[in-house]
């Protein structure tokens, strides 16, 4: 399997499935979760409303309607409150839960966006640490391709460097 990280907006990406950095109503926001429903058209709110909101840590499946995504993962990250709530605990369950559901949906290709770390407020390089190490812990055939959409320069070099491809 390839792990890999790239700066790129998340919505361009053509994998079988993405992961939406959702919250717990499903129903869009900002960030990642914004420019998502944006692309995908106004049938993805359609198809959520009809999922009942999600809890965190928890995932959904929608299609990906107008997006290249065959799916969209709705994964809810949780708020950073210091990290002594169980918020690690929680992002590793999206990040492998995440997985689970593209493996069982049969796609060979995957991509994440750096789940909780915007306005949730998760420290970023600790957030990319644990989904690196589940998606390389828990993915398998017939998964072949996981991609980290990056937003920022900076957080595609914390990954390229947490990935073994730049110098510490």
């Amino acid at each position: 399997m390839q792990l890999h990280a790239v700066q790129a907006d998340i919505t361009t990406l053509a994998v079988d499935a993405i992961v939406n950095a959702a919250n717990r109503s499903l129903l869009g926001g900002g960030g990642v979760d914004g420019a998502i429903h944006r692309a995908a058209g106004p049938e993805l709110l359609v198809a959520c409303r009809a999922l009942n909101g999600c809890r965190t840590g928890q995932v959904k499946l929608t299609p990906g309607f107008r997006l290249p995504a065959k799916y969209v993962i709705h994964a809810v990250g949780p708020v950073w409150h210091g990290g002594g709530q169980g918020e690690a605990a929680l992002l590793a369950d999206c990040y492998r839960n995440s997985v689970t559901l593209a493996m069982a949906q049969g796609c060979a290709s995957l991509a994440f966006p750096a789940i909780s770390t915007g306005v949730y407020g998760y420290p970023v390089e600790a957030a990319a640490e644990i989904a690196i190490a589940i998606v390389r812990a828990a993915a398998m055939e017939p998964l072949a391709e996981v991609i980290f959409c990056c937003f920022s320069a900076a957080d595609h070099m914390l990954y390229q460097r947490l990935l073994g491809r730049l110098p510490r």
